[in-house]
This record gives C-alpha cells, sequence and structure tokens, in this order.
C-alpha cells in the first residue's frame, strides 16, 4: 500500500494522525508502516525525520520502493491508529539549510554555468561540489545575493509538471529527466528537479553563510550553514572571538590586528630565547674541553637542541658524548663521537635502557624508557 505523503502536502505538519499498516523487525529495531506520513524519509541529500509514533522513538525514516519505513525503537499494532510528532527543531532545520542550498546553487549557476554535482547535509555544515572553478573572491557577491533573496521573503513553489509540460519546462539539472519530475522554485532565483522538503518562503531560511571553496576534482567543494545552525555556529565563533578579544586587550572587531602583532612579538622573543640557548650550549661545551668521554644531562631541550648541545661538546672534549634531555621514563638522547664508530655501542645501549634510535657512524640520535640511574648505571657514572 503506498504511504500517503503528508510532507509534499504540507511541508510544516508537524504533528498529524494515521493508521499502522505494517509492522516487520529490523534487526534490533521495528520497521513501521503508516497509511499518511508526515516523516520525510532520507533522499535528496536530505537525512531521514526522527520523532515518535504514540511515544515510541522514530529513529529514523527511510523509502524502500513504494514503502515508507518508520525505524521505530518498539513494535506498533497493525490497525492501530497513531498520533505522529516530528523532531520539528531538526526538521525545520533541514528545510532551511535545503532551500539555502537551492538558492546558492542557482547564484552559482545563473552566474558562472555550473552545476551542482554532488550535495551533503551534515548536522550543521552543508557541502556542495560544483563541475567548475568557482572563484572563492566571488564567494562575498554571491552571499549577498543569496541573502538578498532570502529577505526578499519570496515565495518557495513546488510543481509537477504533465509529460506534456515536461519538455518545456525549466529547471536545473545535468540532464533532461523521466516523468514525472517535481520542481522546486525560487522566483528569479532558481529552478531545480528535487525530492527533498523547503520552508514556504525564503524569509524563513533566515540567513546563509558561506565558509569556505577549496578546489575539488575538477571544480570546487564549497561550505555552507543555514538558518538556524549558521546563527549557532557564529555564535560559537563570536564567543571564541570574544575570549581572543580579552586574552589581546583588543576589540573584537581588531583581533586579527593583534594576533598577527602577538606573532611578530613571539618571533622575536624566539630569536632572542635561541640566541641565548646557542650562548649556554657554548658555556656547557667549554666545560667540556679535553674531558674524554663525557656523559651529560640537560633539561628542556628540543630534538635540535640536544643534536648541537652534543656536536658541540663533541668538538672539544676529545672523546665520546652522550647527552640525554627529558626526565624519567622517558628521555630523548644523542651520541656524538667524530671519528669513531658508534653503531654496537648505540645498539647495546638501546638494548640496555629500552631504547630506540640510530644514525650514522659518529652520531646517534633516538629515545629510552629508562631512569637517569639506570643511565649513569650502564655508563659506569
Amino acid at each position: 500500500m503506498q504511504t500517503r505523503k503528508l510532507f509534499y502536502e504540507d511541508c510544516h505538519l508537524a504533528e498529524f494522525t494515521a493508521v499502522v499498516t505494517g509492522c516487520e523487525a529490523c534487526q534490533d529495531h521495528w520497521a513501521v508502516t503508516l497509511d499518511a506520513t508526515a516523516f520525510y524519509p532520507e533522499g535528496g541529500g536530505q537525512a531521514g525525520d526522527t520523532g515518535t509514533l504514540n511515544g515510541i522513538a522514530v529513529l529514523d525514516t527511510r523509502e524502500e520502493g513504494e514503502r515508507i519505513l518508520h525505524i521505530c525503537g518498539a513494535p506498533l499494532e497493525v490497525g492501530a491508529q497513531v498520533e505522529g510528532v516530528l523532531n520539528w527543531d531538526a526538521r525545520f532545520a533541514r528545510m532551511q539549510s535545503h532551500t539555502g542550498e537551492h538558492m546558492v546553487s542557482g547564484e552559482i549557476h545563473r552566474r558562472f554555468g555550473f552545476h551542482n554535482v554532488g550535495f551533503h547535509m551534515g548536522s550543521e555544515i552543508i557541502t556542495i561540489d560544483f563541475d567548475g572553478m568557482v572563484p572563492a573572491s566571488a564567494l562575498a557577491e554571491i552571499e549577498a545575493a543569496v541573502n538578498k533573496a532570502i529577505w526578499q521573503d519570496l515565495p518557495v513553489r513546488t510543481s509537477v509538471p504533465s509529460p506534456e509540460e515536461l519538455p518545456n519546462a525549466v529547471y536545473r539539472s545535468k540532464r533532461a529527466l523521466p516523468w514525472p519530475v517535481r520542481i522546486v522554485e525560487v522566483p528569479g532565483v532558481d529552478s531545480c528537479a528535487c525530492c527533498g522538503v523547503h520552508v514556504a518562503t525564503t524569509g524563513q531560511v533566515g540567513l546563509v553563510k558561506l565558509l569556505s571553496c577549496v578546489k575539488f576534482h575538477q571544480g570546487v567543494r564549497i561550505e555552507m550553514l543555514c538558518g538556524s545552525s549558521a546563527v549557532s555556529y557564529l555564535n560559537r565563533v563570536l564567543e571564541q572571538n570574544r575570549l581572543v578579544s580579552q586574552a589581546f586587550s583588543a576589540p573584537m572587531e581588531e583581533t586579527g590586528a593583534a594576533a598577527v602583532r602577538m606573532n611578530e612579538q613571539l618571533a622575536e622573543e624566539k630569536f632572542r630565547a635561541n640566541a641565548l640557548e646557542k650562548r649556554l650550549l657554548g658555556k656547557i661545551a667549554e666545560s667540556y674541553v679535553n674531558c674524554g668521554d663525557v656523559l651529560h644531562f640537560e633539561d628542556g631541550l628540543s630534538s635540535a637542541s640536544l643534536r648541537e648541545l652534543a656536536e658541540a661538546i663533541s668538538r672539544v672534549c676529545g672523546g665520546r658524548v652522550a647527552v640525554f634531555s627529558g626526565s624519567d621514563g622517558n628521555f630523548g638522547y644523542c651520541l656524538a663521537h667524530p671519528g669513531g664508530d658508534l653503531r654496537q655501542f648505540g645498539k647495546e645501549m638501546n638494548a640496555a635502557l629500552n631504547g630506540r634510535g640510530g644514525g650514522k657512524p659518529e652520531f646517534q640520535q633516538g629515545s629510552v624508557k629508562a631512569a637517569r640511574q639506570e643511565i649513569q648505571a650502564f655508563f659506569g657514572k
């Protein structure tokens, strides 16, 4: 029995009454069919609706041939009358997003002639793939044009042309479609074949925000937000910017410039710190002149500084150098011995100290999982 699609008759219907026509076990759930439903099944890039039937959770809605399956958390009696209630906030957000996507795709098609070749509606962010190179510089103009049309509160119309009318119908599509074709139109903005549900007027979309435009295959992928999802996202971004504003002691509209200044200051401080560290490492190396073999521990060294210190000591000590930096259970090390061959020694040390590493005959670098006392004992110190 074909289900009456109430979601097409009134896309804003959030509650309805229907009769159960079937109930089948479906893995750990039940697939329930009704004589009529306002639950939209997954399709056209839009997720299936959720909600309740007589208080029983509808976890998903799917279409299987002529049947619409309501995936429920418990069985329902065939022949029983049920009250259906949609998770309206989620459904309306999807309607906003789907309508906004049509308007953006229509604007890009009007400007550049490119087609929407991929569409995914996530929990918030929508991704659209186009078959041509939309310049990122055009995003601001596209966004402004779409929002202008939204605020004009234009009607969103749906129609199914007759078989005779269809060949002359104007709608956005990469190829001719067989009858029946459901066309969704926003006057002057877009006309597109689509099986999804949409808001009644563009004003209900509220807002469109384009986030990014990156190369994807032979075209681009655009990320965008619509309606309540856009407001929620922008509120989170605004809160983060407020925290940045407080951290930089800068007005919220000037945080970008404040961040640039901070990066410049950090770069200067890093340059000064590196210069001071080089002087310190040089002084440490000077303390080992002609000392022969050296075992040295130094806190807080990066792998590059660890190597630099080992090489500096090796140039003046006249023997084998082992420099360790870290804490008990996790030390980085560098071994250096100009003119020597450290490969066998390095293998023995790694085996004894639960280490790993390697390198050239005169230089070895790696890490050990050992305590300082274990390392000193291995070196006989």
